[in-house]
């Protein structure tokens, strides 16, 4: 990786922009980075770090960038970092801005500008750049990859801290092992033990986990076992525990012991519930003999009650008997009884009905026979029938008036519209030309419209180019007065800056006279004699103020080309607008605009009447046809209704006389046919009651014959005694059902009186039965003793071959993994450095991190051995530590003069720096080596040169230059004044007011 270009702005210390040019720096090999405390020597370094990975080193990172951005930068400049160089045989840009708050563009306040990033690629071919990526992860990753290290590894390989590298000499090997494992990223071997770790605590805690289950199920066994004498001594299992060796044997072991004793309690117990059945079963048939006894006995007694019961009912029975067959005698005659009924009601009603009749009757036919009054009604009908035409007659003719004056009507409508239908037809052609001058004025107007549209537009940005001419010309002027006092100003500066270069030259003399001292060779004649040197006049200025007003010189240059450059860009937007706007003048034109819109507006109020006028027109060509249409149908219509109208007069004259002879003296033939019908009705009615009048008197009197004859046969003297014989369906049901109920009690009583197995049955004696319950309830307690016995012994039995097949099962499971665990602890103690196998105690992490250090050391003892001259080389050592401390992570120094080897926290502070500086360089090239070998071409080494004699610190800065013979830079930051002589090429970095800048001097 070699860095070619890095350019800041409003970045740390630097409030503008400043560019350092790493090329330039490089070329010598070595170049020097300093300044004064607090100027931004190391904001440089942060820089490069952050253009690379977007974040700053260590302690100085923030949780935000906003602390990157400058407070001496102007509130409108954002914070800009960009890195030329070369990585991977690539040549890259990398911009990074950071997250910062910058003025709105709109109103007043701040808004929060979002970090970007961008990558560029140089094409060597083309001579451009080509953007790869403006994606914060893409270039990350992009970058990561090509540089083979993350920003830790950077900033310890690269940036190489001194002040860290002697802590980590003098360090623990705690400390140096989190150093180590951030650089060389061990944390796989560390998740490796805890891996392990992990691994052996599940192992650990399945193996207790199966020997709590057996010992669970253990007592869960003993439980089942119960308090049984003849069971296997439990206490045995109260001397188990988890982690025992033994567990799973003694559980089965036991186990088998309980079953087999619960195997013989079984066989007792079964025995015991044969013999308590035997027992039971017999009781059982004995009570239920001396309880049939005793049921036969109840039931004997019973009948007797029941006969006496019997006895005592005899007359009364005898009573309901006889009674039932009356109302069966009279039953027959019931039917008749009541068809008499029937006939005289029937009768009744009919001689009302007669009665009522004959009254609506006139006087001479109240008393006619029915026959006369049916000979009447016929004839009245014969005279009816005869009216049935001259009926329909009339009924034409009222119709026939009806639709004469229908088409009166009509007519007078037709009239009406064929009127209104002649004066509107008189003004079509009128109207018609009126809507169409409507359309022809819209249409024009429309026309016109997009011609004023046209000239308007052209004179709208006539307007808007002359306003802006005239805007212009304004700002060219103030561009032009700009320009002249710049360039003024320009004059005056440089007119300055050759006075004030006149004035050292002048005085060039006293300037190296200053830098001579006694003894020191005088750099222009070379004499170490310095007999009369030269001294400051009054207007001596040293090379600081020669530059300070070279530098107003510049910026005076620069603000008249940009000056220059504005009034040549406003006089050629200028130049254009004029040409468009002409030389009208603005108040001129916005007339023009004025009065082209009034009239573009009332052209197009009037093309929008357009489409109306169009709609108008045709609605009045529709209705011109509508018109026609009405008049033309008007008019059949009334020749259609003057040929109906003949014709239905000359039918109606016939009709009249027709119906003139059929009505006679009623005011209707209706009329007179509705008299007809009704006297023909009132005779017919009339005939109709006599007739049944007369049928109603003959079947009552049949009747009474039928019913004399069935009451003499039915044994009655009167038909009053049939019926007072007869019973209700209720009253004849009852006393069935209680006859019934007496014939079936003596039927039951008589046949179990005559029961042969009821004969003796009474002399069973009254406690015969309660003691052969008692007896059975004994038998039945022993029974349900002998069971639950036997339940419990089976139930015992099977929970304990349950749990002992579980038991047997899971301690068959727990011996693969008590060897897993087994396993996997001695790994795990092994990794840890716990076991009596790791000799050294060391775990495996600092076995790696011991490696990496043996290698580091080895790199860097050349080095310290070619700085001390051959005194000192850093050595490795892997000796254990009392306590509790790592092994495998010391580091001694062997000093050659006395022989003897030391611990690195004895040295002094100056070859503590030198071999902190040796230890730093070997760490790089291990870690380059680790990173897939990336060329690190270009190193900054950050402080500590302070502490080192003359003698060793030109040792250190051969060291140096021994890199720079493998094309490598190496670039130093400190203050030390003797580096600035030691080192021509040099990066100033200048502190003032309005923020820090640099300065490049390179021979």
């Amino acid at each position: 990786m070699r860095l070619h270009r890095l350019t800041v702005t409003a970045f740390g210390p630097f409030g503008g922009t400043q560019t350092v040019d790493f090329d330039r720096l490089s070329a010598a090999g070595l170049f020097l980075l300093h300044g004064p405390t607090g100027a931004g020597k190391t904001s440089v370094l942060d820089a490069v770090c952050y253009a690379l990975y977007g974040g700053v080193p260590g302690a100085r990172q923030s949780p935000g960038q906003r602390l990157l951005r400058s407070d001496h930068a102007d509130p409108g400049t954002l914070t800009e970092v960009v890195l030329d160089l070369t990585v991977g045989g690539r040549r890259l840009e990398v911009t990074r801005l950071p997250e910062q708050l910058r003025p709105k563009r709109r109103g007043t306040g701040t808004t929060v500008e979002k970090a970007q990033s961008r990558l560029r690629e140089y094409d060597a071919a083309t001579g451009t750049w080509k953007a790869l990526s403006r994606s914060h992860q893409e270039i990350g990753e992009e970058l990561a990859q090509l540089l083979g290290m993350n920003r830790e590894q950077f900033c310890q390989v690269v940036l190489l801290p001194q002040g860290d590298f002697a802590r980590f000499l003098r360090a623990g090997a705690e400390d140096r092992a989190r150093l180590l494992g951030r650089l060389f990223d061990t944390g796989r071997f560390a998740a490796v033990e805890r891996h392990l770790a992990e691994l052996r605590t599940a192992a650990h805690h399945r193996v207790r986990d199966g020997d709590e289950r057996l010992l669970a199920l253990a007592q869960r066994m003993r439980q089942a076992a119960g308090s049984d004498a003849s069971a296997p001594d439990g206490t045995v299992l109260d001397d188990l525990s988890a982690g025992d060796p033994g567990l799973a044997d003694a559980v089965v072991e036991w186990a088998a012991q309980a079953r087999s004793h619960a195997r013989e309690r079984l066989d007792s117990t079964a025995a015991a519930h044969l013999a308590a059945e035997e027992a039971h079963l017999a009781a059982r048939r004995r009570l239920e003999e001396l309880r049939e006894l005793h049921r036969r006995g109840r039931r004997l007694a019973d009948a007797r009650r029941r006969a006496e019961a019997l006895a005592a009912g005899a007359a009364r029975h005898e009573a309901d008997r006889a009674r039932l067959e009356r109302s069966r005698a009279a039953e027959a005659v019931a039917p008749l009884l009541e068809a008499r009924e029937r006939a005289e009601a029937e009768r009744r009603r009919a001689a009302r009905a007669e009665e009522h009749a004959r009254s609506l009757l006139p006087a001479d036919l109240a008393q006619a026979s029915g026959e006369r009054l049916a000979e009447l009604e016929r004839a009245a009908r014969r005279e009816l029938g005869t009216l049935e035409a001259a009926r329909h007659a009339e009924e034409r003719c009222d119709r026939i008036t009806a639709e004469l004056a229908r088409l009166d009507h009509e007519s007078g409508a037709d009239e009406e519209l064929l009127r209104e239908a002649e004066e509107w037809l008189a003004g079509w052609e009128a109207a018609r030309d009126a809507r169409q001058r409507d359309v022809d004025a819209a249409t024009e107007a429309a026309s016109r419209a997009e011609q004023l549209a046209r000239h308007l537009d052209a004179a709208a940005r006539r307007l808007e180019a002359a306003r802006r001419r005239d805007a212009l010309t304004a700002e060219e002027a103030a561009a032009h007065a700009g320009a002249l006092e710049a360039h003024e100003r320009a004059l005056a500066a440089r007119q300055d800056w050759l006075d004030v270069r006149a004035r050292r030259l002048d005085g060039i003399a006293a300037e190296l006279a200053g830098e001579l001292a006694d003894g020191t060779p005088c750099m222009v004649c070379g004499s170490p004699d310095h007999p009369a040197p030269a001294r400051p006049g009054a207007r001596h200025v040293d090379r600081r103020a020669e530059e300070e007003a070279l530098e107003r010189h510049r910026r005076a240059e620069d603000a008249h080309r940009q000056a220059e450059l504005r009034r040549q860009t406003v006089r050629e937007r200028l130049t254009e607008v004029a040409e468009e706007a002409g030389e009208a003048s603005v108040a001129e034109l916005a007339d023009r605009v004025a009065a082209l819109e009034a009239e573009h507006t009332g052209a197009r109020r009037t093309a929008a009447g357009a489409a109306d006028a169009r709609a108008a027109l045709e609605r009045l060509r529709h209705e011109y046809e509508a018109r026609l249409a009405v008049r033309r149908d008007a008019e059949q219509r009334t020749a259609s209704r003057t040929s109906r109208r003949e014709v239905l007069l000359a039918e109606r004259s016939g009709l009249e006389e027709q119906v003139a002879r059929a009505r006679g003296g009623a005011a209707s033939v209706a009329d007179r046919a509705r008299g007809l019908e009704r006297r023909a009705d009132l005779l017919a009615a009339a005939a109709g009651a006599a007739f049944e009048a007369e049928a109603a008197a003959l079947r009552l009197k049949e009747t009474d014959a039928r019913l004399a004859d069935a009451v003499w046969h039915a044994g009655f003297d009167t038909p009053r005694a049939a019926a007072d014989a007869l019973l209700a369906a209720h009253e004849r049901r009852e006393l069935q059902r209680r006859v019934d109920e007496r014939l079936a009690e003596e039927a039951a009583v008589a046949a179990v009186l005559a029961d042969p197995e009821l004969a003796g049955a009474d002399g069973l004696p009254p406690t015969a039965l309660a003691a052969a319950e008692a007896e059975l309830e004994a038998a039945v307690s022993r029974l349900k003793a002998a069971s639950s016995a036997e339940t419990a012994a089976r139930d015992r039995c099977a929970e304990l071959d349950r749990l002992s097949a579980r038991a047997l099962a899971d301690a068959r499971a727990l011996a693969p993994l008590r060897e897993e665990y087994d396993r996997v602890a001695r790994l795990a103690a092994l990794t840890a450095g716990t076991s009596a196998e790791n000799e050294r105690r060391m775990r495996l992490e600092s076995y790696v991190l011991a490696a990496r250090l043996e290698q580091v050391a080895a790199a860097a003892g050349a080095r310290l051995a070619h700085m001390s001259g051959g005194r000192y080389t850093l050595v490795h050592s892997d000796a254990r530590l009392s306590g509790r401390g790592r092994s495998g992570l010391g580091l001694h120094v062997i000093d050659a003069w006395t022989g003897s080897e030391r611990d690195t926290a004895t040295l002094s502070g100056g070859e503590t720096f030198f071999a902190s500086l040796a230890l730093a360089l070997g760490l790089a090239d291990v870690v380059t080596e680790e990173a897939g070998g990336v060329r690190l071409d270009t190193l900054f080494i950050d402080e500590g040169f302070g502490s080192l004699d003359d003698q060793t610190l030109d040792e250190v800065l051969d060291v140096l230059d021994s890199l720079r013979e493998r094309d490598r830079s190496v670039g130093i930051v400190s203050h030390v004044p003797d580096l600035r002589r030691r080192i021509p090429a040099q990066l100033e970095v200048v502190k003032g007011r309005a923020g820090s800048t640099v300065r490049h001097r390179v021979p």
